[in-house]
């Protein structure tokens, strides 16, 4: 691995660890949640809306985006003007199930423990609450990483398949993915769902696999990315 593929993998992974340590070494995990507790109450505002539609239908986006991109993979062997977009139609498809669904929710979210904050003792619960850098007893606490932020984030999927040919348009993909992702994380932590925490890991673990995956289908190469939109 060149030096400068190494970088382009630890600088993301070390400013999400070095900006979580901040958090969590600042209280503000707590912080956070508290300031949207209501005793008596519970987590009131993540009953609202949007926040409510978010949680109920919010992953509906990633899900047509790796729907779509299995159709063109499938086309690709047969309409010969799809043949050059097979693997980055691929590509989408794996990143939906190596990103959100097998590192975050089952590699991380299945086995790491971490108790939700409606679940700790602080918010009426009965759990202690544990800090993401100390992994609890799997399957008890699903709180790390956050698994609908991670189906949000997802919708960065087209800025790797653009990144080389069109960066202006990846570079619109890569915002909107953070953006969605962003907003899927506020709804579950208003629901009493995840920390702060959770969620900026879970955009970082999906980046890191989108990247992987980039690397290995070669989209980094001349002819195998999405044809740029055109405008």
């Amino acid at each position: 691995m060149t030096k400068g593929l190494l970088a382009e993998f630890l600088i993301p992974l070390l400013a999400v660890a070095a900006t979580t340590i901040a958090l969590s070494a600042s209280g503000a995990d707590l912080a956070v949640a508290a300031l949207l507790y209501v005793p008596g109450a519970g987590w009131p505002y993540g009953s609202d809306e949007p926040w409510s539609f978010l949680y109920r239908y919010g992953n509906i986006p990633a899900i047509a985006l790796g729907a779509a991109g299995g159709v063109v993979f499938v086309l690709s062997f047969v309409v010969e003007r799809l043949r050059r977009d097979r693997a980055a139609a691929l590509f989408v498809v794996a990143f939906l199930a190596l990103g959100p669904g097998l590192v975050v929710n089952t590699v991380f979210k299945d086995h790491w423990g971490r108790p939700r904050p409606a679940d700790i003792v602080q918010f009426g619960g009965t759990d202690a609450y544990r800090p993401f850098w100390s992994p609890g007893t799997p399957g008890q606490g699903r709180s790390f990483p956050s698994g609908h932020a991670a189906v949000g984030f997802f919708i960065m999927a087209p800025f790797f398949v653009l990144r080389r040919r069109a960066p202006h348009w990846a570079r619109k993909a890569l915002a909107a993915g953070i953006l969605y992702g962003g907003l899927m994380g506020l709804g579950r932590i208003l629901q009493g769902g995840h920390y702060l925490t959770d969620v900026i890991w879970s955009g970082g673990l999906v980046y890191l696999a989108g990247l992987a995956l980039y690397y290995l289908f070669r989209l980094d190469r001349e002819g195998t990315a999405l044809r740029p939109p055109v405008g």
